[in-house]
């Protein structure tokens, strides 16, 4: 989850505001930002971030910007969610993993895209809230919640077409890159307080090759590599 730093597009001609103030200028933000997969920007068209952000900062839903949710965690800005999901190459046939539910918006958006979700959330409110979003919204048959610690992954239904890890590590947790399927790719955001970069990991049998995203500014990944099979 970063930190702070379903409606139809109208056919008219959007204005592009660097922070958009509906959901609209937000689909206009995010191509001008260079988001090309038609299927992503559909799915972030189709999920209401309203739904995901808390109360107080709901005039501010679609500002291109994290928001703090409970917990001391945020919702990432819709543009690093945009990126990361174009970075997934999705085709709808996989399995994705996803380590750090928050408030449930990424989640809601893979759902949209993939065929099967596992979301692993360390702390019980925010999986609790999330739930109920999922249920509200009509998301949850794709979706598999753990209550746990994510740095062991989810053993029991690896391996995953893809995993998302939305806290930095100061390192990638060996027990996730062991947990991805050959040709699969692990995103996650690498570094510290001061200096992260999202990164794309693709597995190739036995080697990973290692793609530069993005700068960003996530949340301390909390964790050990203990596997954690509670759900």
């Amino acid at each position: 989850m970063e930190q702070p730093q379903r409606r139809r597009l109208s056919s008219k001609a959007i204005h592009v505001s660097d922070q958009p103030s509906s959901q609209a200028e937000m689909i206009a933000l995010l191509r001008e930002r260079g988001i090309r997969s038609e299927r992503v920007l559909a799915a972030m068209a189709q999920v209401p971030r309203e739904a995901f952000v808390h109360p107080e900062t709901l005039e501010a839903a679609y500002a291109n910007r994290a928001l703090p949710i409970d917990c001391q965690q945020t919702i990432s800005q819709p543009y690093i969610v945009a990126l990361m999901t174009e970075a997934f190459e999705l085709t709808g046939s996989e399995r994705v993993l996803e380590i750090g539910t928050g408030s449930g918006y990424q989640t809601a958006i893979l759902a949209q895209l993939a065929a099967e979700i596992v979301t692993i959330e360390r702390h019980p409110a925010l999986a609790q809230q999330a739930a109920e979003r999922f249920a509200k919204l009509g998301d949850a048959s794709r979706m598999k919640q753990i209550v746990g610690d994510g740095a062991a992954g989810y053993p029991p239904r690896a391996p995953y077409d893809r995993i998302l890890v939305a806290a930095a590590a100061g390192e990638v947790p060996k027990a996730l890159l062991e947990q991805l399927n050959s040709e699969g790719i692990l995103i996650i955001p690498v570094g510290n307080a001061e200096h992260q970069v999202l990164q794309a990991i693709r597995r190739h049998g036995a080697k990973f090759t290692t793609t530069p995203l993005a700068r960003c500014r996530f949340v301390p990944f909390v964790g050990t590599e203990k596997p954690d099979h509670q759900a």
